[in-house]
């Protein structure tokens, strides 16, 4: 059957590829040409147009298209009090290529104050007729990044007072969005896919973190944030395998960390990255409670404009239910089609023909 609750049977990850109108304008912008608020009504038109766009496919949901943000996570964590961006010396590497120079480091005791993010979920909010979804970046990306290196000695000497910080913080971010008519909230989370690469696990290493403690840390940490959520606020995350102009960071199956993240983290539902061979088999599926937690099945790329059969995409969400009920699967992208501004390479035309066979499928196959 459909669901009426999210996450919904089709479903989105989050961002949409920026517009020409919005692109032109964050130049502008940058160049001192316009004003901030001139960007913003921009910015709202053209998330009005966004929103619309995703209605008429027949989206039960919609998000902004993280249209007012470079990234999609810098921008929500330089806004918590105690975190600091800054011009980095040089990029996150993806598959041969680099993003723009850019990192976060903590240099105060973190803490929730008034957030952008929060207005910019009203404007959704006040503009769609359908189920208005939010996305930020789990608590465990602020950590993972830089490590102990990006966090202040003098502020947090020691670590258990940071990650009690960071959980109350967010602990704090849920209830501001909550108060602010938010019942569908996503965090974003490079870091499990990340504990499933051999490599980003070395670079952990020399951060001087000890990855083998990591999951039950941030298990700790996501499960403080969200326990106290009210009963009619769903809350998801997608867990991304990197995602800049159609390329990536990790590879590796979901086994190393299943158990803890689908067996000891309160979330209702799970984005998971199925579209490549990357991303290992359907079998740690098996962690999965059988209940009302959902897998949403990333079996749609959004890192090329080719449009998937789909006879395969049926094919293999069978395939999923070998160690998942059918009751309990969702299908979307495999991630968002623009994670940074910069956008994946394929085009809109292309982007919305992915969108309108997730919502054929999803009727096709759950009815």
């Amino acid at each position: 059957m459909q669901r009426t609750k999210a996450p919904f049977r089709a479903d989105q990850v989050g961002s949409f590829l920026r517009s020409e109108p919005l692109k032109e304008a964050r130049a502008r912008r940058e160049k001192g040409e316009i004003t901030p608020a001139q960007l913003k009504a921009v910015e709202d038109t053209e998330i009005e147009k966004l929103i619309k766009k995703q209605e008429d496919v027949g989206m039960q949901l919609v998000t902004d298209g993280e249209y007012r943000r470079a990234w999609w996570h810098f921008d929500f964590l330089e806004g918590l009090g105690g975190v600091e961006g800054y011009e980095a010396a040089q990029g996150i590497q993806f598959a041969g290529v680099q993003t723009k120079a850019r990192g976060v480091k903590v240099t105060g005791k973190l803490h929730f104050k008034d957030h952008p993010f929060v207005e910019h979920f009203k404007f959704l909010k006040a503009h769609t007729k359908v189920t208005p979804k939010m996305t930020i970046p789990a608590p465990s990306v602020l950590h993972f990044r830089g490590g102990r290196k990006g966090i202040s000695r003098d502020v947090y000497p020691n670590l258990d007072a940071f990650f009690d910080d960071l959980a109350q913080t967010y602990k704090d971010a849920v209830a501001a969005f909550y108060q602010a008519g938010c019942r569908y909230l996503q965090l974003d989370d490079t870091v499990w896919a990340y504990l499933c690469s051999q490599k980003e696990l070395a670079l952990a290493k020399q951060r001087g973190d000890d990855p083998t403690r990591l999951p039950e840390i941030y298990a700790q940490v996501i499960n403080a944030a969200i326990k106290d959520r009210p009963s009619d606020m769903t809350i998801t995350t997608h867990v991304c395998r990197g995602n800049f102009r159609s390329t990536w960071i990790s590879e590796g199956g979901y086994e190393p960390v299943a158990e803890v993240l689908f067996g000891k983290i309160g979330y209702d539902g799970y984005f998971l990255e199925y579209d490549t061979e990357r991303a290992g088999g359907f079998e740690p599926l098996r962690f999965v409670p059988k209940g009302s937690k959902q897998i949403v099945l990333g079996l749609v790329t959004s890192k090329s404009g080719t449009l998937e059969k789909k006879e395969d995409i049926k094919a293999r969400i069978t395939e999923a239910t070998k160690f998942v009920a059918l009751d309990q699967l969702c299908l979307s992208p495999q991630c968002g089609f623009a994670s940074t501004e910069e956008g994946n390479v394929l085009t809109e035309d292309a982007e919305w023909a992915k969108m309108r066979m997730i919502v054929e499928l999803s009727k096709e196959v759950w009815g």
